[in-house]
């Protein structure tokens, strides 16, 4: 473990983090937070940059080691202090484990899962697109559910962390999680794993049913 603490920079209003956040503390690593001022530009800083060329949030720097992309990140902590539960050394179920990451990423991150997702009353076509690649994803998850516990196996993975952090935020968006049951279940054993911790903005409104699927 890590002698010094690991320190995630980001930004305090994004969802994007949570599943850093998240893995650091069921990791039981010790953490500083440190927020970046983005309306600022403070992530253009010199400073800012020297750690991080991309000038991206969020990032870690784990006593000198910096590594930005929340996958990355999920990947990097895992594989250095996961001792092979996060981050399966067996070549098939590590495939199966970055494709739910590539999945999620692709599907999830782009608005899903957040109130920025459906942001009026009036749908339109931009939204069309999204809403269907999400519920496609939900009934993807459903069914891999029927098989394990967790996405890939019977152990929660980081394709777990990387993929709770969004779906959680899913009736936010008005994205009803009545029609899959198991994904809500999973939800639930997610949030109920040993250090789980809770960030801004996150309830577990998924456990209500009053969600209507916009359409």
């Amino acid at each position: 473990m890590s002698q010094k603490a690991i320190k995630l920079y980001r930004h305090p209003k994004s969802d994007q983090y949570h599943c850093v956040e998240l893995m650091l503390s069921l990791l039981g690593l010790h953490t500083e937070v440190v927020s970046v001022d983005l309306m600022g530009d403070g992530h253009q800083l010199p400073e800012f940059l020297a750690g991080n060329s991309f000038g991206q949030v969020p990032f870690i720097d784990d006593d000198g080691t910096v590594v930005a992309d929340c996958n990355a990140i999920l990947v990097y902590l895992a594989a250095t202090y996961g001792d092979g539960q996060w981050l399966p050394r067996d070549h098939l179920v590590l495939a199966r484990v970055l494709c739910w990451l590539s999945m999620t990423d692709e599907d999830v991150d782009s608005k899903a899962g957040s109130e920025r997702w459906i942001t009026n009353s009036d749908a339109n076509c931009e939204v069309d697109e999204p809403l269907i690649r999400i519920l496609a994803l939900l009934k993807e998850i459903n069914l891999a559910l029927t098989v394990n516990k967790f996405l890939v196996s019977g152990k929660p993975t980081i394709a777990d962390v990387s993929a709770y952090s969004y779906l959680s935020h899913a009736p936010h968006g008005y994205i009803s999680l009545f029609d899959y049951p198991l994904v809500r279940e999973w939800l639930t054993t997610v949030s109920s794993l040993p250090r789980f911790v809770n960030v801004q903005r996150q309830e577990r409104v998924y456990e209500k049913h009053d969600w209507n699927i916009r359409s």
